[in-house]
């Protein structure tokens, strides 16, 4: 297990560099020119020595693999840079800020989704063909084809412009999280339910639930301690696989909200050209892929002694 480890850790760190190398390329090729951006429209005119020191004073005037490697041994020590549009705030202090706002909203929604969708997984596959079945696979499709944007907006036009329950956007309290973390649970729930109907009923047809049946176990036993246990294995993938897109989820509930989160951060540094914000939050993300990915596989050999054994 040691070894396996080791190898998918540095698989790891091979995938991050090449992320990092495609992130600096793309940004670079980006039109427009961040001092400009910096210095902003209808400001006074500055001389050519002015806009040089500007460019010297954030590295922008070293050639292109100067400023990665640069840039690459700052990440390394931990120092991520300063913002180049908010001048003087240091990029980790901006990340640190936005990393708990997207973290809550991510962890309450799954949370929720997760709490739905397992009992209701669960239920449509062991009565298959019934009403709950056929009502959870509608659930389950509305959920998925509902587009975020438009339901984020239906919620806040019932919810706080007509019934006034609900703030629209901003977290002024901890009623700003209900309206995005339903919205952000829809989506995962109509999936998680799928997947758990679906492994569910391929479980209860394997050998060892038959085995435990005719051991004269109650129906419940056998599906709780034999088929579901095994059913989650699907499930802990798509939660992995899941986290591996966390930041495009986020972006537009954050954007509707007005929530300050990692989305929103990094499509403010994208539009201003703010090459620190973005270059980092896109390591620290694929960081974080990474680590999802490692623990996604550990929670399987938990899960599934056999998958142990085997490594």
């Amino acid at each position: 297990m040691l070894r396996y480890i080791t190898v998918r850790l540095f698989h790891g760190v091979i995938v991050i560099l090449l992320i990092s190398i495609l992130t600096f390329v793309v940004m670079r090729m980006m039109p427009g020119d961040p001092v400009y951006l910096m210095m902003g429209e209808g400001q006074v005119r500055i001389t050519e020595e002015q806009i040089q020191a500007i460019r010297t004073r954030w590295g922008l005037d070293k050639a292109y693999p100067e400023q990665y490697l640069i840039w690459v041994i700052n990440m390394a020590t931990g120092n991520f840079g300063e913002s180049i549009i908010r001048t003087g705030v240091p990029v980790r202090e901006m990340i640190f800020e936005a990393i708990p706002v997207t973290a809550q909203l991510n962890i309450y929604s799954m949370l929720l989704a997760l709490l739905i969708s397992v009992p209701m997984g669960i239920g449509a596959a062991v009565k298959r063909n019934s009403a709950a079945d056929y009502t959870s696979s509608v659930i389950s499709v509305v959920g998925i084809a509902t587009p975020n944007f438009w339901l984020s907006l239906m919620l806040i036009i019932i919810f706080s412009l007509m019934l006034r329950w609900l703030p629209p956007f901003g977290l002024r309290s901890w009623q700003g999280f209900i309206l995005p973390v339903v919205v952000l649970a829809v989506e995962q729930m109509a999936i998680f339910t799928r997947v758990m109907r679906s492994s569910t009923i391929e479980a209860l047809k394997q050998d060892y639930v038959r085995t435990a049946t005719a051991k004269g176990l109650s129906r419940s036993a056998v599906i709780l301690r034999h088929a579901v246990r095994n059913a989650l294995l699907p499930l802990v993938t798509v939660i992995g696989f899941n986290i591996a897109f966390l930041l495009s989820g986020t972006i537009v509930i954050e954007t509707v909200f007005a929530l300050p989160g990692i989305g929103r951060l990094f499509t403010d540094a994208v539009f201003r050209l703010d090459y620190q914000v973005v270059q980092s939050l896109v390591v620290v993300l694929a960081v974080l892929v990474v680590v999802a990915n490692l623990l996604t596989d550990l929670v399987y050999a938990f899960i599934d002694p056999r998958i142990r054994l085997s490594r």
